[in-house]
């Protein structure tokens, strides 16, 4: 279970063994848990957790979009690493034949027939992907079973 003194004591281990990218990188993380604490004004369970990481890895991805137009390979590299230690606090991702299977289920239990029931089924089958699937693909993979009844 992921809880924010497990990242702080991560933090502390990283600090001892003068890992410098694992200490910036569960800084930042620290840092974005705790204004998201503040925005929420409590403290934030795993699920939440678990979002302020996964908001952090796709920020870093964005900027490694962005210093590839800018021919940076050296910031490409900083922030792959650090993407490489926030991928270690997430949840295994689900293969493309379990998010089809889970798919499936949920649009059986909705008992969806058509595309209008995008909606409502993304609504059951988020959160139970979450953490563990992009809503891109999940939107897509959807809209294609429920293009196929």
């Amino acid at each position: 279970m992921l809880t924010k003194e497990a990242l702080e004591a991560d933090l502390q281990s990283a600090m001892r063994a003068g890992d410098d990218v694992r200490k910036r990188t569960l800084r930042m993380v620290l840092t974005a848990i705790k204004f998201s604490e503040v925005d929420r004004r409590g403290p934030l369970d795993e699920p939440a957790l678990l979002a302020v990481i996964q908001k952090e890895v796709k920020s870093r991805r964005e900027t490694i979009e962005e210093a590839k137009q800018a021919n940076r390979n050296d910031l490409v590299d900083s922030t792959q690493a650090e993407i490489d230690v926030l991928q270690n606090y997430l949840p295994q991702p689900l293969t493309p034949d379990e998010l089809e299977t889970l798919a499936r289920q949920v649009i059986d239990e909705v008992e969806a027939s058509g595309p209008g029931f995008v909606g409502k089924v993304m609504k059951v089958l988020m959160p139970r992907v979450q953490g563990r699937a992009d809503g891109k693909v999940v939107n897509v993979l959807v809209r294609n079973l429920l293009n196929e009844i």
